[in-house]
Formats: C-alpha cells, sequence, structure tokens
C-alpha cells in the first residue's frame, strides 16, 4: 500500500541517513553498531528527529519494536495490556525487543509513569524502552535513572549546515513527486519551521496540491508580525489580539512565545518585563499538553495586556 504521507513514504531508515548532528549521531551510531540498545530518553524539540531515530537504530540491528504514543494512549490501562503483553513475550527473531513510547511526557506522572517503572523491572530480560519527549523533566526520577537519556538539540555551530542538508533532502522528494519549485521558497519555508523537519515536509505538502511551490505561498509562510499584536495589547484590543492569535494558529506554539520573547525590549517597558517572563514561561509550558492552543495562547496574552505597562 502505497504511504500518502511524505514524511512517513521518505523516513529515513537508518541513523546516517538521518538530518542530525555530527556528534549526536556518532553516539546513536555507536548504539546500532554494539547491536543492542539501552533504556534510552529522547528528548527535544518537535518534529526534530527522536522517532525517525528511534526507528531507524531498531531497524537497523533487527529489533521488534511496537509504538504507542503517549499523547493517545496516556492511561494505565495501556500499561494493562498493550505494553505487558507485549513486554513479557520473547522476540521469534531472538534477542530483545522494544517498545518506543513516543510523546511520552503525557504520560500520567502519578499512575502510568509509575506503573511503567515495574514493568521496566520485571521484563527487563526480554524488552527495553524508548521515550520520546519534548520535555523530559516531565518524566519521573525513576524512569530517568534507568535510562541513558539524549539531547536532540542543534548546536548554533551547526544549524546552517543542516538547513542546507535538509535543503538537498527536501529538492529531492519534490522532484521526485514531480512538484515545480522555486528553491528560494523552499528555502523560506525551511527556515520558518527549522528544526522541525516533519512541519517542513507536512507544510510543503500541503502547498504542493497546487503541482508547483512558487513565490504565491509566501504570504501563507510570513513572519509573524508581533509590532502588530503589541500594539493591540497596549491599546487593550481584546478582538484585535484574537484576530493575531487565530492568524497565527498554524504556527509552532513554542515559536509563537519565542518571538514574543525575543520582541518584549522593544515594546514593554522594563518594570514589566520580568512578569512578562514568567507569564510566557507559565503558558509555553502548558502548550505541550492543553487541548485548545487558541485558548491557551489567548489566555497568556490577556494575562499580560491586563497587566503589563507598555512603551
Amino acid at each position: 500500500m502505497e504511504t500518502f504521507l511524505w514524511v512517513e513514504a521518505y523516513r529515513p531508515k537508518d541513523i546516517e541517513s538521518c538530518v542530525l548532528p555530527k556528534v549526536l549521531k556518532e553516539s546513536l551510531n555507536n548504539f546500532v553498531v554494539e547491536g543492542q540498545l539501552p533504556n534510552l530518553i529522547l528528548f527535544g524539540s518537535p518534529g526534530v528527529g527522536k522517532t525517525t531515530a528511534a526507528k531507524a537504530m531498531l531497524d537497523e540491528i533487527g529489533s521488534t519494536y511496537m509504538m504507542i504514543n503517549g499523547s493517545e494512549e496516556s492511561g494505565i490501562d495501556v500499561l494493562r495490556t498493550k505494553i505487558k503483553n507485549f513486554a513479557s513475550t520473547v522476540s521469534l527473531h531472538g534477542g530483545r525487543k522494544y517498545i518506543i513510547l513516543d510523546e511520552a511526557d503525557y504520560l500520567n506522572p502519578q499512575s502510568t509513569q509509575p506503573a511503567l517503572r515495574g514493568f521496566m523491572e520485571e521484563f527487563h530480560k526480554n524488552c527495553g524502552y524508548i521515550f520520546t519527549c519534548n520535555y523530559k523533566n516531565r518524566l519521573i526520577p525513576a524512569l530517568h535513572s534507568r535510562c541513558s537519556v539524549i539531547d536532540f538539540s542543534i548546536p548554533n555551530s551547526e544549524k546552517p549546515k543542516l538547513a542546507t542538508e535538509f535543503m538537498s533532502r527536501v529538492v529531492t522528494i519534490l522532484d521526485d513527486q514531480n512538484v515545480g519549485h522555486d528553491e528560494r521558497v523552499v528555502a523560506e519555508v525551511i527556515n520558518k519551521y527549522f528544526p522541525d523537519w516533519r512541519r517542513v515536509l507536512n507544510e510543503l505538502q500541503r502547498y504542493s496540491v497546487s503541482g508547483t511551490i512558487d513565490a504565491g505561498i509566501l504570504i501563507d509562510i510570513a513572519e509573524v508580525n508581533v509590532k502588530e499584536l503589541m500594539h493591540s495589547m497596549k491599546n487593550k484590543e481584546f478582538t484585535n489580539v484574537r484576530k493575531w492569535v487565530v492568524d497565527n494558529l498554524d504556527n509552532d506554539p513554542v515559536r509563537l512565545f519565542r518571538r514574543i520573547y525575543d520582541n518584549l525590549y522593544e515594546f514593554v517597558d522594563g518594570s514589566s518585563i520580568p512578569h512578562v517572563v514568567i507569564v510566557l514561561g507559565e503558558y509555553q509550558y502548558k502548550s505541550a499538553f492543553v487541548a485548545d492552543q487558541e485558548i491557551n495562547m489567548l489566555a497568556c496574552l490577556t494575562e499580560i495586556m491586563a497587566r503589563t505597562k507598555f512603551k
């Protein structure tokens, strides 16, 4: 069956093909060479390649594995059924089996995570675990102590090289899909969503419906207009603030919070900056697991608008 989503159809099958920082790639390749993986926590921003790397390592060493998405199956019943049934049996191919717990920071820290610790100990001879998460501090210490923790953040010195490498990969995909493209426009898309490779591919696939990726999409990917937002907040124009939120919902929430933070000194009085930073931090943390990003962002901006002195 043909895979419709580009992000799945073109997912790298080995670590060497992944777009990752040099040192990180070397560390993951070392696990592959050893032929067996320890329990791992892979953490980093969305779309940076954590799940792809986990699958690639397990494919390379030939291990049987099962995927569970923590944001969709976060309850204790998951452990009592899927995980226990899988972890308690021996692999037909020999060697350890593995469970990839994707978005593991969504697993309940009061019930699911402690129970998982017990299964890790009980079935450690049969089964290993790879946790992927955006926020490692949302996993309980008992899981940290049983895993090697791997950081997927990208050093500033390697960002240009990796962006160029991914650009080359994307152009190959567009050619393979017979999608005409202006490379300058493709570069704009990559620049906007870097380093969320998944978002880049999903957005380009969405725009490719017309048959070409050209300057016509630049309005859609224009830079977030923080100046407009700050003007509306200064004048207590709630309707305009809400419109700004709705207009920018297709952006990664973390990126929106960062853009607001980066522009504080230009628009906010110095006496109010500590308060705004605290509010931004609180709501950015909440954005990892709230059901409605629009309400979360609007609540954040309303709180800032009500209690902040603007220039």
